[in-house]
């Protein structure tokens, strides 16, 4: 099973949910470690459905559908998290766009690490919320980790020489 396709099984152990609400959800549950896209969540959810870790719930408004967990989709679900991980691989665009600056003008770069470190500023304002927020030891644990996260790329953006 793939990350993304467990992320979701993930999302639906707190219940019933559609595709637009397990994008929502994989934003503010894991966005700042794990992004999921919309596409993505639409291309794993038949192929979940397929192999039975979800069924179709109930039709909401505007043709929405509702995914549900099933036995063997909670099953599933915990032997992937039982599973070997694997290697972690940091996923960045912002940090792949700052590798390649070079091919940048110098207006382009400053832009590029301003509105990075607007973006990474927002990360470290929403992870201190989620912080506060946070009742259960892993959850908080995460909140610091992307507070963490969105430190130590603040402090990259700050040894950028200004141009």
């Amino acid at each position: 099973m793939n990350a993304t396709a467990a992320a979701l099984l993930g999302l639906l152990h707190d219940g019933p949910a559609t595709g637009g609400q397990l994008v929502a959800g994989a934003y503010e549950r894991f966005g700042a470690f794990f992004s999921v896209t919309r596409s993505q969540v639409y291309r794993e959810l038949p192929a979940l459905s397929k192999e039975g870790l979800v069924r179709l719930g109930k039709q909401g408004p505007r043709s929405s559908q509702q995914y549900v967990l099933t036995a063997a989709g909670k099953k599933a679900f915990k032997a992937w998290l039982t599973s070997e991980a694997g290697p972690d691989h940091m996923r960045s665009p912002t940090i792949l766009r700052l590798v390649n600056a070079s091919a940048l003008t110098p207006k382009q770069r400053a832009t590029l690490v301003d509105n990075a470190r607007a973006s990474y500023t927002q990360e470290l304002d929403e992870a201190k919320a989620a912080t506060k927020a946070a009742e259960d030891p892993y959850a908080k644990a995460v909140a610091e980790f992307a507070q963490a996260h969105a430190k130590a790329a603040l402090k990259l953006l700050d040894t950028i020489p200004q141009a």
